[in-house]
């Protein structure tokens, strides 16, 4: 499995973002944030690729003067 296809759980995104779990599901309510993906039948993660394209977006957002809390940042 290559890096980019990564299975990430709820701890490892918490960490890359330093978002809160209850900030996480809020945003993806908002659909401002990667929905998870279903990994068993109780078990969910994120794609890495995704994560990190969300942390990108958020850091360009920053520098560009147009942050806006949470990513999608159109």
């Amino acid at each position: 499995m290559s890096n980019k296809n990564k299975i990430l759980r709820l701890p490892n995104v918490i960490e890359l973002t330093g978002l809160p779990r209850s900030t996480i599901y809020a945003y993806i309510e908002q659909r401002r944030f990667p929905a998870p993906i279903k990994i068993s039948l109780r078990s969910v993660g994120w794609l890495e690729s995704e994560i990190n394209e969300w942390i990108e977006s958020c850091v360009r957002a920053s520098q560009s003067g147009q942050h806006k809390t949470g990513g999608n940042h159109e």
